[in-house]
């Protein structure tokens, strides 16, 4: 086990920039031997050079980690959107409520739709409502009611998961104005260069 750690660590500095840099540097030592310079004492230069270039060349840098692209990100959301639209289908809402969740998941279906969200802050906000917020909204309210029919409380459950759906759409309308004012500046945009482009 440790020769093989120590043959990896070999092979690792073997490759590395230090090791490179140094070989160059250590090239050059024997270059100027040839040339006469390094006289009697020409190891000793090979091996300084070889150790200054090892010294001056930069550290190595481990390789950023690869996090999913915006795109693989909205693949998985969407996926986790079918399976929301699935356990929603089996759950008793009231009718207000089951409107507003319509609403908001046309709106989220439409803003999931290839080639419209791509801002990672937009993504992460789709996600937890879609993973986190429209969930915990709906288990919350069958967990209520179910208390609230054996002991009844001062306000019914619907009004709070009305108002949690509402705020969610809100949330999910205020991405899609932020893209539709994308696309109106893009538009003006290109109709000013063609008008420019026509004078």
């Amino acid at each position: 086990m440790a020769t093989s750690d120590l043959l990896r660590a070999a092979l690792r500095y073997a490759e590395s920039r230090k090791n490179l840099v140094g070989c160059v540097c250590g090239l050059a030592g024997v270059g100027l031997t040839l040339a006469g310079a390094g006289g009697p004492l020409w190891p000793v230069v090979v091996a300084g050079l070889y150790g200054a270039g090892a010294l001056i060349a930069p550290p190595e840098r481990p390789p950023a980690p690869a996090f999913p692209d915006p795109a693989e990100q909205l693949d998985a959301l969407r996926a986790d959107l079918a399976t929301l639209r699935g356990y929603l289908s089996g759950v008793g809402l009231p009718p207000a409520a089951r409107t507003r969740l319509a609403e908001f998941d046309a709106l989220v279906g439409a803003l999931l739709e290839p080639g419209w969200v791509s801002d990672p802050e937009q993504v992460r906000v789709l996600a937890r409502a879609v993973r986190q917020d429209v969930p915990e909204a709906v288990d919350a309210f069958v967990r209520t009611r179910w208390w609230n029919r054996v002991v009844p409380g001062a306000e019914p459950p619907e009004r709070h998961l009305e108002r949690q759906l509402g705020a969610l759409r809100e949330e999910a309308a205020a991405i899609a104005d932020a893209l539709r004012e994308t696309e109106e500046r893009r538009q003006e945009t290109h109709t000013r260069y063609l008008e420019d482009r026509g004078r």
